[in-house]
């Protein structure tokens, strides 16, 4: 087995002369590579909500960044005046994306340990420059605890699949929705570099075509065979081929182990069921939401009609044309086959199986699994 590494990254921080943080635009993918310079929360906003980073692990840890650079952004005579610029920092990425976790978990996570930091803090400019060094320390561990946990699902989920097996993916999975290496497609770049991947049918995603534009361009990267296949030909390929799985990620899983996933991710799970085809989703633990029981409770993001008239300026439909775009769907758990993460696989997904993955004995399992 090769290195585990991937070819790919979707933002980059740099600490010094300046901090700063460079977002990889990916709506310019795959025909331009793009590197967008953020010095400023509002920078890092705006390219969440733009779409120009996308995933949920990945708007995770670009806002945890947003928050590092809100607290070197001014010049705080204090402690309290730093918190006060972050936490409206803070209101401002929150507002970015409604459905994808991740981003409040990763806020959440910063604004605790800020409080902690602030707990422990004196006074004046030096208490100021050691918070900010924590928040940034803090923004990196996001980021490197991420990072991990994906090579570790990857080794989990890889465990799931057939020797030669055809694996069938929606939207984009991998580095460039995380921190690198992938959720979904980290599960499938890892059963490649095990030899069991005959090849990868991508579903293109409308209709903003993270798999034609983006799971298409990794796999190209990393040289693992694939076929794009339009949205509407997933059914006919499963009733006529060898499909021996499908997986996905996630933006949000439920506590009984609904998964919420951009649009379309459902209908491939029915089509799955119908054909007896494992269908699984692939997610770090922070994407599961333990306060929401219900997959029906989770907000669903309408993004603008535009996307769904248009590709780039070019119309598809008459102008005028009345048109609907929910970006996400949500699964039922009784489709889901396993959900798979860092800390272990719920199988089948259910209240009891999801609130195992949090417990101590089996995270000690899942990490013994991977030796």
């Amino acid at each position: 087995m090769h290195k585990l590494k991937d070819s790919v990254r979707a933002f980059r921080w740099v600490s010094k002369p300046k901090k700063k943080l460079f977002v990889l635009d990916q709506l310019l993918l795959p025909n331009k590579e793009k590197w967008i310079p953020c010095v400023n929360h509002k920078q890092v906003a705006a390219c969440i909500k733009d779409m120009n980073v996308r995933g949920a692990p990945a708007i995770g840890c670009v806002a945890a960044y947003g928050l590092a650079l809100a607290a070197v952004e001014k010049k705080f005579n204090s402690p309290d005046a730093l918190l006060a610029y972050v936490v409206q920092a803070k209101e401002t990425l929150a507002k970015t994306r409604p459905t994808a976790v991740n981003l409040f978990w990763a806020l959440e996570r910063m604004m605790g340990f800020l409080a902690l930091a602030l707990a422990q803090a004196g006074s004046g400019k030096d208490s100021v420059q050691k918070i900010q060094k924590n928040l940034e320390d803090e923004a990196v561990r996001i980021f490197d605890e991420d990072l991990a946990a994906n090579f570790h699902m990857g080794k989990l989920g890889a465990a799931l699949f057939p020797n030669n097996a055809v694996i069938l993916t929606h939207c984009n999975t991998g580095s460039l929705a995380t921190s690198g290496w992938g959720t979904a497609l980290g599960v499938i770049r890892t059963a490649y570099q095990l030899g069991k991947i005959k090849k990868v049918l991508v579903d293109e995603t409308r209709p903003y075509l993270q798999g034609a534009r983006l799971t298409a361009w990794e796999l190209s990267k990393d040289g693992i065979p694939y076929e794009l296949i339009t949205d509407n030909m997933a059914a006919h390929i499963m009733k006529t081929e060898k499909v021996d799985a499908a997986i996905v990620g996630s933006d949000r899983i439920s506590a009984q182990g609904d998964v919420a996933n951009k649009i379309g991710t459902y209908g491939v799970a029915v089509l799955c069921k119908h054909h007896g085809i494992p269908f699984y989703a692939a997610a770090p633990t922070s994407t599961i939401d333990l306060k929401m029981k219900r997959g029906e409770d989770i907000p669903i993001e309408e993004r603008s009609v535009r996307e769904v008239t248009h590709i780039k300026n070019f119309s598809i439909a008459p102008a005028g044309a009345v048109a609907r775009h929910p970006a996400f769907d949500v699964t039922p758990r009784e489709l889901v086959t396993a959900v798979i993460t860092e800390k272990g696989v719920a199988r089948p997904p259910s209240l009891e199986t999801i609130a195992q993955l949090f417990r101590p004995a089996a995270q000690k399992q899942a990490a013994l699994s991977s030796i």
